[in-house]
């Protein structure tokens, strides 16, 4: 059976709690991606454009620092990786993620918390960040209400 792990990155909670949700529904590890200096309330006004949010994801290449954590990648054959989507895109911060480890023969399973954007361009945006062997699957974008039904596509 393969070890399976659930990481996610949230800024204001909503995607921590289907990242939750998701690895006890699954039964896997789970995993919070930190960014170095969290976000506030004005770093994610995505209405003023000199807002930190903005101007990450304004520039493809910026990748945000992120907490080194002491997690064993290679340990794990399947990554459910979460995200909120900004600008119809995972943010910066996920890049970040990918690039810091080695995914060589992964299997990395998208999902995303969304007040109703869909995963756009996501996929494609983060093949460059990983190995030619990994493979990269969009999953599911969650809106606000999670029951067990909302995770059978992981199944």
């Amino acid at each position: 059976m393969s070890k399976k792990l659930t990481a996610y990155f949230s800024a204001t909670g909503v995607t921590r709690r289907a990242a939750m949700a998701l690895a006890n529904f699954l039964g896997t590890d789970i995993y919070e991606i930190k960014p170095r200096v969290p976000y506030t309330d004005a770093d994610l006004n995505w209405r003023d454009k000199k807002s930190r949010s903005s101007v990450e994801m304004a520039d493809r290449a910026f990748r945000p620092p992120i907490e080194e954590g002491d997690i064993n990648i290679g340990a794990y054959d399947v990554i459910y990786l979460g995200f909120p989507i900004w600008w119809y895109v995972a943010p910066t911060i996920i890049n970040t993620f990918l690039e810091r480890y080695d995914f060589s023969g992964k299997t990395v399973i998208l999902f995303a918390t969304s007040g109703g954007s869909g995963f756009g361009e996501t996929a494609a945006r983060l093949r460059d960040s990983v190995p030619p062997s990994a493979v990269i699957k969009e999953g599911k974008v969650l809106g606000g209400s999670l029951t067990k039904e909302s995770f059978t596509w992981a199944l």
